[in-house]
Formats: structure tokens, C-alpha cells, sequence
């Protein structure tokens, strides 16, 4: 054969390779999303192959996504589809983002633990960011066996969850949620917080319930250590006055214990209440925090001012800030002050 037959043959059958090559190129590689910025695809428990074309349809450019359904066809993905929270990206191909897909790379979630004042409230705040639902994550928490695996019960379990922001997954199940919330717990209880909580004769559920009374009280974190020393200074003292110590009496907890958290007012009769949560029918402690506590509040108790204030009672000028007290008569006059801006404002 000629080099110019040779030619006549080579150079047809070479555009066919660079045709062929560039059509592969073309489906594998071109950007899968038609979208210029990132874009997440939840796969959950109840999705089939069917509801994953369905999901990936209104972000994919058509000839990417038929790439991607002949993919699947010749592989066994559809029997075996993966819960997550995939990444489209733009620029990723239809290969890159079946494999993404297809073995499970997932793109982590900010999941934040907010401070909220009830188990079934964490609950529900949980289950909006992950795959779980409020009724699975609420299950454990009371659950008396469950808790105790964790170092807890059903009273202290909410002492598990340090309020932050963590890089989860999303379809991680609830075991998994809990395993990470007690890693952290032991991370964020270093050797620093441990021995300030020991120095005050106080375990960290300890720690951790009077900063939720704390956090109750007063959003001002700059006034939180004189709160938490005001009330530690109750709870250690013990007199001819009070021979079996001073009642906590603090009126977060009678809300707690009512269930009644849009009080603004604290009457009488509210602290006849029949809870252990209530500090003043019960000394010490209530059993357990009746909130997750910030961390600021955990802080605060932990550097807690020392002083011998016994009383206090919130600013009549409504800053959020409260009036301290040495004695029973001085607190007196603080709470008339601000029992008289509450009836000038109408505030029942």
C-alpha cells in the first residue's frame, strides 16, 4: 500500500478517534449542573433509582444526565443507592458526580446544637438539618437505658450537648449523633474545666445545671459570673437563718416547672408549684439543667465572681441587668422598685 493510500485510510480513521474521544469527553467530563454555583442533593432511606433522576433532572444539562443514566444502567448502584448530602459542583462531569453517588461521598453539614430549654425542642431544631426525624432523636433522650450509656439519665441528658457548631453528616443516625456529642463533651471538658469544677466542690452536671439557671436569667454574658457567684454563695451557705441551707429560689426554675416560659411575671402562688425543679419548695439544685446552657454560661460558672451578694433582682430600667443585695431588707426594696415598672408598663 502507497503512503498516500496509507494517508487516505489513517487520516479518516484518526477523526473518528479524535470524534469518538471528544463525544466521550464531551458526555464524561462537560459540567454536569447548568448552574454556576453549588447545589446539594439529599438521597434519603425512601429514594429509588427512579427519585434520584428525579432530584439530579432540575440541575442537570441533558446530555450529562443521560451519561449518568447509562452509568447507572451498567452498574448495580440502583440496588444499592447511598443516603447523604451530595455536592453538585459546577465543572463536575457526570462521572465524577456518579461516583460521588455511587460510593458515598458525601459533603458534611454545619450542624449547630442551639441552647434550647427542652429535650423535644433540641429534637425538632436537630431533625430540620438531618435525615432523622424528631421523633427518632427524642427516643433515646428518654430513654433511661440509652442515657446511662453516655454517663447520663433522662434528668442530666441534656449536659450531654455542648451548644456549638459541628461538621456532621447528614444522614448520620442517631447513635452516630450521640457517639460525636459525647466526643466532644470529653473535648470540651479539658483539664482546665475539670479542675475548676472540682476547686468548687461541684460535678459538671453541677456545673452545667446552674449555668442553665443562669442563662435563664440573663442574656448579659458580662454579668453572668456575678450571678453564678451570687447563687453558689446560696448554695454553700448555711446559718441559724437557714440551718439546712438557702433555697436556690430561683424563678427560672418555677417556669420550667410550670412549663410556662412566656411568664413574665413571677407570682405567689407559682411557688407553691409541685416539681423538683422548683428551687424554692426544694434546696439545692433542681435534678437537672432546665436548658442547655451556653457556653458562656458554663464559663461563667466556672470563673464565677466571689463577693457575698445573697440577692437580686432584675433593673427597673428593663436593661436586663439585675440589682444585687447583701440582705433580705436591701432585696426588698430592689423588687418594689421593679414590681412598680412592671405595673407602670402594664406587664402582668
Amino acid at each position: 500500500m502507497s503512503k498516500l493510500q496509507k494517508s487516505k485510510f489513517l487520516i479518516p480513521a484518526a477523526l473518528c478517534v479524535v470524534a469518538v474521544a471528544g463525544l466521550v469527553y464531551y458526555c464524561l467530563f462537560s459540567s454536569f449542573s447548568k448552574e454556576k454555583e453549588t447545589k446539594y442533593v439529599y438521597i434519603d432511606r425512601d429514594d429509588n433509582i427512579d427519585s434520584v433522576y428525579t432530584k439530579l433532572t432540575p440541575l442537570a444539562n441533558k446530555h450529562p444526565l443521560s451519561t449518568y443514566k447509562t452509568l447507572t444502567r451498567h452498574s448495580k448502584y440502583a440496588d444499592n443507592i447511598k443516603t447523604g448530602r451530595y455536592a453538585i459542583e459546577p465543572g463536575d462531569g457526570a462521572l465524577t458526580v456518579f461516583r460521588h453517588l455511587k460510593n458515598g461521598l458525601q459533603k458534611p453539614i454545619n450542624l449547630t446544637v442551639p441552647s434550647v430549654r427542652t429535650m423535644e425542642r433540641l429534637a425538632a431544631e436537630l431533625s430540620k438539618h438531618l435525615m432523622v426525624d424528631s421523633a427518632e432523636i427524642i427516643q433515646p433522650l428518654q430513654d433511661n437505658k440509652t442515657c446511662q450509656q453516655y454517663g447520663f439519665d433522662t434528668t442530666t441528658i441534656a449536659c450531654l450537648f455542648i451548644p456549638n457548631t459541628y461538621d456532621i453528616y447528614w444522614n448520620t443516625s442517631v447513635k452516630s449523633l450521640l457517639d460525636r456529642m459525647k466526643k466532644e463533651n470529653d473535648r470540651f471538658w479539658d483539664t482546665d474545666r475539670t479542675e475548676k469544677a472540682k476547686a468548687l466542690g461541684m460535678t459538671k452536671n453541677e456545673v452545667i445545671t446552674l449555668a442553665s439557671i443562669i442563662d435563664e436569667e440573663t442574656a448579659n454574658n458580662a454579668e453572668k459570673p456575678k450571678i453564678a457567684g451570687m447563687y453558689y454563695n446560696r448554695l454553700r451557705l448555711q446559718n441559724a437563718e437557714f440551718p439546712q441551707g438557702m433555697p436556690l429560689q430561683a424563678d427560672p426554675t418555677v417556669k420550667f416547672a410550670m412549663k410556662r416560659f412566656d411568664l413574665r411575671r413571677i407570682y405567689t402562688y407559682m411557688l407553691n408549684t409541685d416539681s423538683p425543679y422548683n428551687t424554692y419548695k426544694n434546696a439545692g439544685l433542681p435534678p437537672g439543667p432546665i436548658r442547655i446552657p451556653s457556653v458562656a454560661g458554663i464559663d461563667a460558672v466556672l470563673n464565677m465572681e466571689k463577693h457575698d451578694f445573697l440577692y437580686m433582682c432584675a433593673k427597673e430600667d428593663f436593661s436586663g441587668t439585675h440589682n444585687f443585695a447583701h440582705t433580705y431588707q436591701e432585696h426588698l426594696k430592689n423588687a418594689a422598685k421593679y414590681s412598680k415598672a412592671l405595673n407602670e408598663r402594664g406587664i402582668k
